[in-house]
């Protein structure tokens, strides 16, 4: 299967995880974590899992907090946009947006 269905148009998705706190009352999604539910997320979007999600670090659970991954797919390249809507004690909710062009 190609991997252009991932650079297919722009893949809105919302993603929740409950996490836990780093000592203050931020909570935090570990960068891992971060990676893993974005290329789930996109595999129940478009049927199929990037090849790799590579993430600059931890997502703190503040909303409005964003951060900007790389997802790759094939020999394409695509920013992915992480952004914090919601935090409800340790669970994060945050929306992923998939740049329509390869970087």
């Amino acid at each position: 299967m190609k991997n252009s269905r991932l650079l297919s148009p722009v893949v809105l998705v919302v993603a929740m995880f409950a996490l836990a706190s780093c000592g203050d009352s931020t909570p935090t999604v570990k960068q891992s974590d971060v990676e893993k539910e974005v290329s789930s997320q996109l595999e129940q979007q478009v049927g199929q899992a990037p090849d790799d999600i590579s993430c600059p670090g931890d997502l703190e659970g503040k909303v409005g907090t964003e951060m900007k991954c790389t997802l790759t797919a094939g020999e394409d390249e695509l920013g992915v946009s992480v952004k914090v809507t919601s935090v409800d004690g340790d669970n994060v909710k945050f929306d992923i947006q998939v740049d329509q062009e390869p970087s």
